[in-house]
């Protein structure tokens, strides 16, 4: 029998992947998941023919995860297709726009004079419904229209792209078509429109609204399946609040020693007035950067390849992009938000308090070094075919147990510093409750707004900028919980195997960078070298 190479396998699929990604573009046609499905089922088939027993360990580590990701993409399939099947009820002209363009991707011929049979009806139909809605003819939740908003802005994309696939290089499509479609745009925006007012609830010109949509019990379930997470969102909660009571435990503490007796409020608030003049910020974020790779150094916690340390970049966040980043983002390049000239007074002193000397501090080490930038440096080189494994619970668990190590070992050295770094932990607790109970149900938007200024600490601005930014549909729906979730899972296999004298700190942290991607209980079995079985049971309570 021929040796089975894995690594090439999935980068085989990967690419037939993107294929029928970039050929099928419109995410809600019934056309793409029949397509996807088909191919999900053929590498199925493929890898089902695969000898376990006869893989080296590693190979049985990736034909594990390259399962699982097919049956998760599958389940995946199944699910979005009701949650399509839900908003396109709102969308009864969807069909015939997909019509359209599909046909042209498939290079049939485009027989203008019914293109334009079909535009003149699609007007009609979104005058007509839009009417209906107007009058309450037409009822649906908010999260379903939310979902048929962003359906319907894809379609008019894709409608575009067909229009000027033919427009002028074909002369009767022209004289058939030009007309039919711009009224047949204008009915759509103006369906838009009315669709968000009525059925969503926002002003159609409001581009800050604070909207989402809740994905309910049973997906969450599944996607705490797919990610081997083995806790109920219940359980998760649960943990996020013993976390919590830990964080408000320290806060008291902090507050204490600066002479704030018990009083965390005025402490935080305390922290939050000190923050950089303008145009102090990037020197700041460098100072900050050098400290934390000192501090590796002297620990011997990791390697840092000196290109990793001299690669990394600075820019400022625009100021639109803080609406919904307004901490800093990183990886290679750190995007550090502070206020500009173009912002209102409240805006600014919003902006400089959330991003205050002793919340840039804990902020830069979790986007540089030793957090996403590292990572990202490390993942460029070592195994990347396990890109495919991503998972924010790798990704962001590290930044998070980064957060976590660091406090044990002594990084913060004021009541200041403490502080700053106890603020981003229990706003990581809070990101489990707040997107736990908006995907259940229990919590609107606007209250998971209210809960980060009011439990965790944040100014109004940036809690409106943060649930904008989970819900914006950018970020998949376990992403938020997976920060501190994924921390207590490294930090459970840091004491198991660092704290054991197994590895050292240096050794566990390297291992991780070099594996790659994965769900962390799978990387748990990888460092531990035990048996593998397909398929692999879901099993580690990693935070009872």
């Amino acid at each position: 029998m021929p040796q089975i190479d894995l690594r090439q396998l999935i980068e085989t699929f990967v690419a037939d992947r993107g294929a029928l990604d970039r050929l099928y573009s419109i995410e809600a046609s019934p056309s793409r998941r029949e397509r996807l499905d088909r191919l999900f089922a053929d590498w199925q088939g493929v890898l089902a023919d695969i000898s376990f027993e006869s893989l080296d360990y590693d190979d049985q580590v990736d034909l594990i995860l390259l399962e699982e990701h097919l049956a998760r993409e599958r389940r995946r399939l199944d699910i979005e297709a009701e949650w399509h099947r839900e908003a396109l009820r709102l969308l009864p002209f969807a069909e015939a726009i997909i019509g359209l363009e599909e046909t042209r991707r498939r290079f049939e011929p485009s027989l203008p004079a019914q293109a334009a049979d079909a535009l003149d009806t699609i007007s009609r139909v979104a005058n007509s419904e839009r009417e209906r809605i107007e009058i309450g003819a037409i009822v649906a939740e908010p999260h379903v229209g939310h979902r048929a908003a962003q359906i319907l802005e894809s379609l008019r994309d894709a409608l575009k792209r067909w229009h000027s696939f033919y427009d002028e290089f074909d002369p009767l499509f022209t004289w058939w078509c030009d007309t039919p479609y711009s009224a047949a745009d204008q009915a759509l925006d103006e369906y838009s429109k009315v669709l968000k007012r009525h059925v969503v609830g926002i002003d159609p010109e409001d581009r800050d609204a604070v909207i989402g949509s809740p994905i309910g019990r049973e997906a969450l379930l599944a996607e705490l399946a797919f990610e081997r997470i083995p806790y109920s969102p219940e359980e998760l909660i649960t943990i996020a609040e013993r976390e919590f009571a830990w964080c408000d435990r320290e806060m008291v503490r902090a507050a204490g020693e600066l002479g704030y007796g018990d009083d965390s409020g005025s402490a935080l608030k305390h922290v939050k007035d000190l923050h950089e003049d303008p145009g102090g910020q990037p020197e700041l974020v460098r100072r900050l950067a050098v400290e934390a790779v000192e501090f590796l150094r002297a620990h011997d916690l990791v390697t840092v390849p000196p290109l990793c340390e001299e690669t990394w970049r600075m820019e400022m966040m625009p100021p639109e992009r803080q609406k919904v980043a307004p901490f800093f983002l990183g990886g290679e390049t750190i995007m550090v938000s502070f206020p500009t000239t173009g912002m209102t007074h409240a805006e600014k002193r919003m902006s400089l308090r959330g991003n205050n000397r002793y919340f840039s501090r804990a902020t830069v080490q979790h986007e540089l070094i030793p957090g996403h930038h590292l990572q990202q440096f490390m993942l460029a080189r070592h195994k990347p075919h396990r890109a495919l494994f991503g998972t924010p619970f790798w990704i962001e668990g590290w930044a998070l147990h980064w957060e976590m190590l660091l406090w044990d070992l002594g990084f913060p050295r004021s009541p200041e510093e403490r502080i700053g770094m106890l603020f981003w932990r229990r706003h990581r607790c809070g990101r489990i409750v707040f997107s736990l109970r908006f995907h259940l149900g229990e919590m609107s938007a606007d209250e998971c707004v209210d809960y980060l200024v009011e439990r965790v600490g944040h100014e109004r601005a940036n809690a409106a900028g943060e649930v904008r930014r989970s819900f914006g549909g950018d970020y998949p729906p376990l992403y938020q919980l997976a920060y501190m979730i994924g921390g207590l899972q490294m930090r459970a296999l840091h004491r198991e195997l660092v704290g054991s004298a197994r590895m050292t700190n240096r050794d566990f942290h390297d291992a991780i960078l070099e594996e790659n991607q994965m769900p962390i209980e799978v990387l748990r079995h990888l460092l531990t070298r035990t048996p593998l079985t397909r398929p692999l049971p879901c099993t580690w309570r990693f935070a009872d």
